[in-house]
């Protein structure tokens, strides 16, 4: 008789599209900054842990002035995705990009767009409303994270304008 190999809660097809999705959220994220002016506002600090993956781990977390993500290893071995978003008080680019960041979150883990629900893994115990607070805090204390800066992409229609002048 043939023993049955015991699938690892980590590696569970749930946790796959969890870190499938969050990494999208990722690439969405960084595609948003992009199209900032501002190069401060670009800059980054990542962490990512790729050794080990047990409860309590931070699978990888992204921060920014603007933006806060963080994918991590939560109790009973699923992974949980928690975001934060600078609090801007005035519609401006900035509040676009913190909003269409808010919203591909949920639209990417929206039980309609993926083959298992994963709605349950966006985590709303603690959300980051100070991440240009969070980010001077890291940046000072560095520790675990790497600093990145995003290539600077002008939205198309901008794009588009500055084409139109030359």
């Amino acid at each position: 008789m043939k023993q049955q190999q015991q699938v690892n809660p980590i590696q569970s097809p749930y946790n796959k599209i969890v870190k499938e999705v969050y990494y999208a959220i990722y690439r969405n994220a960084k595609q948003l900054l992009s199209t900032l002016e501002r190069d401060e506002l670009r800059y980054s600090l990542e962490r990512e842990d790729k050794t080990t993956t047990k409860v309590g781990t931070i699978i990888h977390e992204f921060i920014n002035p603007l933006i806060y993500l963080r994918l991590e290893c939560h109790a009973t071995n699923v992974f949980a995705i928690h975001y934060g978003f600078e609090q801007v008080l005035v519609m401006n680019q900035y509040s676009n990009v913190t909003s269409a960041f808010v919203r591909s979150i949920y639209k990417l883990t929206s039980k309609d767009t993926t083959t298992i629900n994963i709605e349950k893994a966006v985590r709303t115990d603690w959300c980051i409303k100070t991440c240009s607070e969070m980010y001077e805090y890291i940046e000072e204390r560095n520790k675990h994270h790497t600093f990145k800066q995003i290539k600077y992409k002008p939205a198309t229609v901008r794009r588009k304008q500055m084409q139109a002048v030359a």
